[in-house]
């Protein structure tokens, strides 16, 4: 039997990258992303993967690269980004930039998909956080698209009942986004406080290839401090 298809979009580093070699051993992989030499390098060592680069906002690319798909058993949504600040600062631009990525490309990506999707009856994975749960002071834009990603989630479940919909809602994790995230916060970066990208990508994986009667519908993992 040829082996199920799994796109991961964000697949170039963090947890995308930990998602892709944790379904490695079961999926065919199409690793999406922007930064084509580092989705190449990824591919290079995985057994069954090739690069999809694609830019998610560009809805013309995003149709040309999904209309050359016959194929797709599982969809992983990884993709994003966090921009922090209070309220009264953010700019109409911040917040049509975190939408557009963490919103409305993986509407756009997934509505081009369902057809495929359908008719395997497949997964869609969406990468979101404890934002989507809980809304911080300084945390509003990102916050809202994640609780806009999570409504998404639920519609999409409730609308497409032969489609497992998962929510996977991760604290705080090692990555360079968390980097990023720390930078803005003007704090200290701990990575013995947060989880590994590999224990998120573990979660995945237990859901994605659950027994076909078992469907993860919300998956929420916190990081335990590690020692060290």
């Amino acid at each position: 039997m040829e082996r199920a298809v799994a796109l991961v979009t964000g697949a170039s580093r963090g947890i995308g990258a930990a998602v892709a070699r944790a379904l490695a051993p079961t999926h065919e992989l199409l690793l999406g992303g922007r930064d084509e030499a580092a989705l190449a390098e990824l591919a290079g060592t995985l057994p069954a993967a090739r690069p999809w680069p694609v830019e998610l906002t560009d809805p013309d690319a995003l149709a040309a690269a999904t209309g050359g798909l016959t194929r797709l058993d599982v969809l992983v949504h990884s993709a994003g980004v966090a921009e922090l600040g209070p309220l009264a600062d953010v700019t109409a631009a911040t917040w049509r930039r975190t939408l557009d990525v963490n919103v409305v490309a993986v509407a756009e990506l997934t509505r081009l998909a369902l057809p495929l999707l359908r008719a395997a009856r497949g997964h869609v994975v969406l990468i979101n956080s404890g934002a989507g749960l809980r809304a911080n002071p300084d945390w509003g834009v990102y916050a809202a698209s994640k609780f806009a990603l999570r409504a998404y989630a639920d519609v999409l479940r409730a609308e497409e009942p032969d489609l497992r919909v998962t929510s996977v809602h991760p604290g705080r994790v090692d990555t360079d986004m968390q980097r990023g995230v720390r930078a803005q916060e003007s704090g200290d970066y701990q990575p013995h406080l947060y989880l590994t990208a590999d224990s998120v990508a573990r979660a995945v994986a237990t859901a994605v290839t659950a027994a076909d009667d078992a469907h993860f519908t919300e998956v929420v993992v916190r990081p335990r401090p590690r020692l060290g």
